[in-house]
């Protein structure tokens, strides 16, 4: 698994968000962009990550800072998991894992005693320049905006 690191720069993707809708990392030019990566909607903590980050998005907001939610889930998963918990930010259905591959979050994961490969959770803060600003590997599921902010 080669993850991006700080410093970085982020190869371009165009993957459909929840509606179906085009987003490419060049939809984001000029502005900073937190890429949240997580294993399955509508699972415990991939909830808990993203309903923290709808609670504080007004902070998120007034810090510059724009969001993208990706996990291999389809479309109709992730459009469930947005209307359900009200998400105001897009949720890509990465299912050929081109933006999980370009991240390098795709690896070997342990999970009570089983091994398998899976999407790790991490989060990438990427700067107006497209380049990996910084990396967050241990994320706080309950209080993940308050990661983000603390640079």
């Amino acid at each position: 698994m080669d993850t991006l690191k700080e410093g970085s720069k982020v190869p371009n993707f165009t993957v459909n968000d929840q509606d179906g809708n085009p987003i490419s990392l060049t939809d984001y030019a000029g502005k900073k962009l937190v890429v949240f990566f997580y294993p399955k909607a509508s699972t415990p903590g991939c909830t808990n990550e993203a309903c923290n980050l709808r609670d504080h998005y007004k902070e998120l907001q007034d810090a510059g800072y724009h969001l993208l939610g990706v996990s291999a889930d389809s479309e109709k998963r992730q459009g469930n998991f947005k209307t359900k918990y009200e998400f105001p930010f897009p949720l890509l259905a990465d299912v050929d894992m081109e933006v999980i591959n370009a991240f390098g979050v795709w690896g070997p994961k342990k999970f009570m005693g089983r091994e398998y490969d899976g999407i790790h959770r991490k989060t990438f803060i990427v700067n107006e320049e497209g380049i990996v600003a910084r990396v967050i590997d241990k994320v706080k599921t309950t209080n993940h905006a308050a990661q983000i902010l603390e640079d």
